[in-house]
């Protein structure tokens, strides 16, 4: 059975229809020589993009706890040069970034035209996190979904890009990425015991998640739910994502100066 990568609108989003380990019909082999091509043309692009200058890119990761945000920014945008491209991570907003509203920090570091922003967890943590562990009332993160639409549908009228992907692992899948980080020296770094305690809430982060998607899946800014037990799936398909989106804007160099064509350098 086929699974959507975009949740169709109009039908309720349920987190369960949903499978983790979904591969299709494509073979890690396949997908391994592909990615190969696609951050090629990423590359490209993202140079047209900078080039061109009418439009920016913001691409958001969103997922639980080892859900692979740095893996799919590594392999995703390997050949991808820093020139116009960045990467923001977010963590526990700082006492200045509290005393403003709670967009405020993200909106700033939203993408200039001809650039590309990837946010490390996002905007959405005020309808993650904050929500379930009760670090606001319910009546507030309930009224932050209608804002976060119009929050990205004045992106879009600024010529903003958005793309974002919901990395969407099992619970069993978590606890063996978990368990590697305990086993590996290279990886004990990445580990807090603060990661137990947030596994005992997955039943209420993946009712979050499920509003998140549910409540912020706009024509602008649609989700996509990438299935990603499998790291080489999670990437081929986000780098798809990525450059089927981008060659729809028919981004082009800007014309040379007169007197180029024919001019010898010596």
């Amino acid at each position: 059975m086929s699974q959507p990568l975009v949740p169709p609108s109009g039908k309720k989003f349920q987190i369960r229809d949903y499978q983790p380990g979904y591969t299709g019909d494509l073979t890690r082999e396949v997908a391994e020589a592909e990615i190969v091509s696609l951050r090629i043309r990423l590359n490209d692009l993202q140079n047209r993009l900078f080039a061109d200058r009418r439009y920016a890119l913001l691409v958001i990761l969103q997922a639980i706890d080892t859900g692979g945000k740095d893996g799919t920014i590594n392999s995703v945008f390997q050949e991808v040069g820093p020139l116009g491209c960045s990467v923001v991570s977010f963590g526990v907003p700082t006492e200045p970034e509290r005393a403003h509203d709670y967009l405020w920090r993200y909106h700033r570091e939203t993408p200039e035209r001809g650039k590309v922003v990837i946010f490390n967890r996002s905007h959405y943590e005020s309808v993650l996190v904050e929500r379930v562990k009760n670090l606001v009332p319910k009546d507030v993160w309930r009224t932050r979904y209608e804002q976060i639409n119009t929050f990205e549908q004045y992106l879009s009228g600024q010529d903003t890009v958005i793309m974002k992907f919901f990395l969407h692992i099992s619970k069993d899948e978590q606890r063996q990425r978990l368990q590697e980080r305990v086993d590996d020296p290279k990886k004990q770094w990445k580990f807090r015991h603060g990661d137990l305690d947030d596994r005992k809430l997955w039943d209420d982060y993946q009712s979050a998640f499920e509003d998140m998607v549910d409540r912020c899946n706009s024509d602008v800014a649609p989700w996509h739910v990438v299935p990603a037990n499998k790291n080489w799936y999670r990437n081929v398909v986000v780098a798809r994502a990525l450059v089927e989106r981008l060659e729809k804007l028919d981004l082009r160099y800007p014309e040379p100066e007169e007197g180029i064509a024919g001019l010898r350098v010596v």
